[in-house]
């Protein structure tokens, strides 16, 4: 059986902190640092000019500090460290901009920047925890700014800014948090098979890689099980394919009622299954699959008036001693299921013992 690689869809999306993945976010910083820089020499220039020498020398070296973030967020492994850095840096600017005697009232327009920047880098919790403080202190400012608040026009002045402080908030807020919401449902939909709710071939794939790595590094070991129900054409042939989803769903249940939480089931095409044993040994992989596969064949499903039994057949290979990559684990476990269905089906086939001064393939029946 071929394992083709697949992204396992689910740790990108947990390793993602907002609607861009890592790359791209390391390619939108890099360009805000470069045009965050550019304008800052351009502002050093004129603040220098406008009476303001020592936020013209700030200006120059917080510019010379962000060419150089980027240039190193090409291949920094503290990308997250970088961002915080620079939305702290630069939202503590926006501030002090608007601090100055002489300030612009433009310059107030910054505070409207900071949720935006803050929930694309960092993501919904993120983003909320260090835009919201930085958009209170400035529109706090901006009110001693205005003095005369008394005033109609002052008050006018003053609610338009908070309004569209509060609303930009709120507005994206409530647009990551649908974000978030979608991308769940199309990562869950990427990764589920739609008849039975199990995990789909390339979930399937994707966790039992994971599980290799994790078993590597821990020094625990698995079972790799491929099922494959006994006959299912004929259940197809004679009452049809709605039958036999019926049956396809009810196997899918039983397999997730009977399995521990540690475990692992998926479909992985047609009629068969693949199910992955964590710290299982043989015997005990063998009895646990034994007992699945006479609850089966003890099942009556009902598919309107009639009444449906199926049995099943499979093939078991344990890591590290049948194989120590998903490809040799399933064609292992595949010989072992094919071996079985040779015998007679309704049966558990697992992998003979592995001679090590002869080849490393077990194959089904206990010969090498």
């Amino acid at each position: 059986m071929n394992t083709p690689k697949h992204p396992d869809l689910g740790a990108a999306l947990e390793h993602s902190r907002s609607g861009l993945r890592d790359n791209h976010r390391r390619t939108l910083a890099r360009l805000l640092f470069f045009v965050t820089g550019s304008a800052l020499v351009v502002f050093a220039v004129l603040q220098f000019f406008n009476g303001f020498p020592w936020v013209s020398a700030i200006e120059l070296l917080a510019s010379g500090l962000l060419f150089f973030g980027a240039q190193r967020l090409k291949t920094t492994p503290h990308l997250q460290q970088w961002i915080y850095a620079y939305l702290v840096a630069i939202f503590s600017f926006f501030i002090v901009i608007m601090l100055l005697p002489d300030a612009s009232i433009a310059a107030f327009v910054w505070v409207l920047m900071m949720p935006v920047l803050a929930y694309l880098l960092l993501g919904k919790c993120e983003g909320m925890i260090l835009s919201v403080p930085f958009m209170v202190v400035g529109l706090v400012v901006y009110y001693f700014f205005l003095e005369t608040v008394g005033t109609a026009h002052g008050m006018i002045d003053l609610l338009n800014m908070v309004l569209c402080g509060v609303l930009m908030q709120v507005f994206m807020h409530m647009y990551e948090e649908r974000r978030e919401e979608a991308e769940q449902r199309l990562v869950d939909m990427a990764q589920t098979d739609a008849l039975t709710g199990l995990a789909n071939r390339a979930n399937f794939q994707s966790t039992l890689a994971r599980t290799i790595a994790e078993c590597e590094r821990n020094g625990s070991g698995f079972a790799l099980v491929v099922m494959d129900i006994d006959h299912f054409k004929l259940v197809n042939d004679t009452l049809g394919h709605d039958a036999g989803d019926h049956v396809l769903r009810n196997i899918g249940q039983c397999l997730s009622e009977r399995l521990r939480t540690t475990d692992s089931v998926g479909r992985l095409g047609g009629e068969e299954f693949g199910l992955i044993l964590r710290d299982v040994k043989p015997a005990d992989a063998f009895e646990l699959m034994d007992e699945l596969r006479e609850r089966i064949a003890g099942r009556e499903l009902r598919y309107g008036e009639a009444g449906i039994r199926v049995t099943a057949s499979f093939g078991i290979a344990q890591w590290p001693d049948h194989g120590q990559d998903a490809e040799t684990l399933f064609c292992v476990a595949d010989r072992c299921l094919y071996t079985g269905k040779r015998a007679g089906r309704n049966r558990v086939a697992p992998a003979g013992p592995v001679h090590r001064d002869r080849s490393e393939k077990a194959v089904a029946g206990g010969t090498v």
